[in-house]
């Protein structure tokens, strides 16, 4: 369970960084938010994905010292 969280929110800490760095329109199709024609960054988007990945990883790691 501890790689899965940690795992989990490391994934999540890259698809914030996405969301930070790449405009809307060239966004994956797959990623809420993807806009064609919106040169705008997801600011919202990425700081929950951000800390929701942090909760995982703060999860994982707690529960490895049990």
């Amino acid at each position: 369970m501890k790689l899965v969280l940690t795992l989990l929110g490391v994934v999540l800490l890259v698809v914030a960084a996405v969301y930070f760095l790449v405009p809307a329109d060239q966004l994956p199709g797959f990623f809420p938010g993807h806009e064609t024609g919106v040169t705008h960054v997801h600011t919202k988007h990425g700081i929950v994905a951000g800390v929701i990945g942090l909760v995982l990883i703060g999860a994982g790691t707690f529960m490895g010292r049990r």
